[in-house]
């Protein structure tokens, strides 16, 4: 099979992640012949546009996946569990952007600036990182790879998109309700969010740390290879609309200077620096929505520890945190002849 051939689909198609993945693969002039949009019953029959022309969305059955090639999948951790088998058995490559297979031992956990190599073990499923160890990770592998982390310190202020398009359209509807007087009505979140933050509200373990905290820890030390990094976090949503934030402390196993970090990150793949002293301006997450790039900034020695840094990072949750990083992998799928339907049936 040919690159010019290839049939993609997206499962979740009507979703925040979906529709930037739908952008990003015309944008990027991914080399698709076909493209399938699936979600659930009660979106069939919507059309999206593609390249000039109208798409109908399916509704997502066992035979949505015949002579498929890549599935990118959106649609949350139950839907990619139920359908992955179907995915699998049809030849088509799985690129998940849910929960559901991060840890799986047998499932890379890919961010292509930092283990692209890892993709050559997939077995029909890749799980795309969550969002905030996306982030995370262009921002500090550069400095990694040139002074090992022992310690990382990382407070995550969280944006709405994290939780999808109607948590957005909340923010902004709670909004609008405070400015006019009215009380505003959480549905998506527990609480309020618009003029208010809260800690992040997935479900605590008996330390104490949430899902969210505890994905920060295991998906970095599998993307990065090292089981015993040591890493303390605490993620935190916050009413910005789109774009994540992270305060992120350092310690390395050598003293690393401030001009040589920012050295590194200045030349790093994805990353951009942003940092104007004279002016305070740092990356924010104004500047950091709709854009491909982490946007770093703030490289600071930390004063209480002579082999530490501090800095400061803000990305576009479902741009890199998400779409991005997922269709950067069906490219690397392609580059290095993953896709399944390339291979002949007695090498799979």
């Amino acid at each position: 099979m040919s690159d010019s051939s290839l049939h993609v689909a997206i499962l979740g198609a009507t979703g925040a992640v979906g529709s930037e993945l739908l952008e990003l693969l015309e944008s990027r002039q991914f080399p698709l012949t076909r493209l399938k949009l699936l979600a659930s019953p009660r979106s069939a029959g919507q059309v999206l546009s593609f390249k000039g022309e109208s798409i109908e969305i399916e509704a997502v059955n066992p035979d949505s996946f015949k002579d498929v090639d890549i599935v990118l999948a959106s649609a949350g951790g139950s839907i990619s569990r139920q359908w992955s088998s179907a995915i699998v058995s049809s030849g088509a490559t799985l690129i998940d952007n849910s929960s559901a297979f991060r840890m799986d031992e047998s499932v890379p956990l890919i961010v292509p600036e930092i283990n692209p190599d890892a993709i050559l073990n997939h077995q029909g499923i890749i799980a795309n990182p969550n969002c905030t160890t996306i982030l995370l990770g262009l921002a500090i592998y550069p400095l990694h790879q040139v002074n090992p982390i022992e310690r990382l310190v990382v407070s995550t202020y969280q944006s709405a998109s994290g939780a999808g398009a109607r948590a957005m359209e909340e923010l902004k509807q709670q909004s609008k309700d405070i400015l006019s007087g009215r009380p505003p009505t959480p549905e998506i979140f527990p609480y309020p969010l618009a003029f208010n933050l809260f800690a992040h509200n997935s479900a605590l373990n008996e330390q104490g740390y949430c899902e969210e905290e505890m994905k920060m820890l295991n998906e970095t030390r599998k993307i990065f290879g090292e089981p015993h990094l040591r890493i303390s976090a605490t993620c935190v949503r916050v009413p910005v609309l789109r774009a994540h934030s992270e305060s992120v402390n350092i310690e390395f196993k050598a003293p690393m200077t401030v001009e040589r970090a920012t050295q590194l990150l200045e030349k790093a793949p994805g990353v951009k620096l942003v940092q104007n002293w004279k002016s305070n301006y740092f990356p924010m997450p104004i500047d950091a929505s709709g854009k491909d790039d982490v946007l770093v900034g703030r490289i600071r020695q930390d004063l209480s520890h002579p082999s530490a840094l501090e800095l400061w990072l803000c990305g576009d949750q479902i741009r890199k945190g998400a779409a991005l990083n997922a269709i950067q992998i069906a490219e690397l799928l392609v580059s290095k002849g993953c896709v399944k339907s390339q291979y002949t049936k007695t090498t799979f």
